[in-house]
This record gives structure tokens, C-alpha cells and sequence, in this order.
């Protein structure tokens, strides 16, 4: 099983909002190149997501499926990627002072990959959640510095708090 964590800077219900929009998705989930289809009831129990991932000229489509839902704590996903089978991807949010540990948990679940699984595998899997959860820090770091920025400009104040001078 390739077991990752990663300390964001952002709230456990900011970096939930992320995951919770579909469209999203290929902003920090490596090798996705494009949203194709989602489901409005994402990210609910049996909600899809249809998109396409590709290396380099080669592209195929590629569906997840929700299996668990905890909104704001935890989503388990089930990738299919015919024909190599399907993978289990286990994401759970903690908070942590005023950030949130991210724990993933990945493993192939049917098909061939899951057959053939090994060393080499979970190598691969480490790598590729390693940048995941670095590009799922960014997109949710950026979200929470903008509503941040966007709240002060509604209050009226800068980032210290001090009041705007009129003149």
C-alpha cells in the first residue's frame, strides 16, 4: 500500500472544498489532463467522474467512483483504468493547528495491477502521491489566501487589520 501525509496550510473545510469540486480535479491530480464528465452529486456515495489522463501523445479516459463520503474528513475513491483494473484511493483530512494532515492511502484493488502488484508498484504510487499531495497543497493554499485577501477587502482592512486611509 502506498501510504503518503502532507501538512497543508489551509483549513480542513478549505482543502474539503477541493476535493469536493469535481472540476478541480485535474488542477492537482497528476496525469489528469481534462474533465470530461461529472457527476452533480459528486463527491456523494456513487457519484462519478469521467476525465482523461495521458503521458506524453498518448491520452485515455479513465472514471472514479465515490465509495465513502465523511464530508469534511474523508473520501475513498475507486479508479478504473481498463485494462489495468481499478485502485482504491483513501484520502483523509485531519486538522492540525491551524492546518490539515492530509493521509493517503493507495493500493490496486482488481485487475491485473492489483495481481501483478509489488515493489516496483508501490514505488511508482509513492512518487506519483508525493507531487499529488503537493499540487492538492497548492490549489488549496492558493483557495484559502484568496478568500483570505477577499475577506479583508470586504472589511475594509489590509492583512494587519489596520483600516484603509481616505483622503
Amino acid at each position: 500500500m502506498a501510504r503518503r501525509h502532507h501538512l497543508i496550510d489551509a483549513s480542513p473545510s478549505r482543502v474539503w472544498d477541493v476535493l469536493a469540486d469535481p472540476h478541480r480535479y485535474a488542477e492537482w491530480v497528476v496525469g489528469t489532463r481534462r474533465i470530461d464528465r461529472a457527476d452533480p452529486a459528486w463527491p456523494q456515495e456513487h457519484a462519478r467522474l469521467v476525465y482523461t489522463v495521458g503521458l506524453g501523445p498518448v491520452t485515455f479516459q479513465d472514471e472514479c467512483v465515490v465509495r465513502l463520503c465523511d464530508p469534511g474528513k474523508r473520501l475513498e475513491l475507486e479508479a478504473m483504468a481498463p485494462p489495468l483494473g481499478t485502485a482504491r484511493i483513501g484520502i483523509e483530512l485531519l486538522p492540525w493547528d491551524t492546518g490539515t494532515l492530509v493521509l493517503v492511502d493507495e493500493h490496486p484493488l482488481r485487475g491485473p495491477a492489483a495481481r501483478l502488484h509489488g515493489p516496483p508498484g508501490e514505488l511508482l504510487l509513492h512518487l506519483r502521491n508525493r507531487k499529488m499531495l503537493h499540487n492538492l497543497a497548492r490549489v488549496a493554499e492558493e483557495a484559502a489566501r484568496a478568500a483570505h485577501e477577499r475577506t479583508f477587502a470586504a472589511s475594509g482592512t489590509d492583512a494587519e487589520g489596520h483600516r484603509g486611509r481616505r483622503g
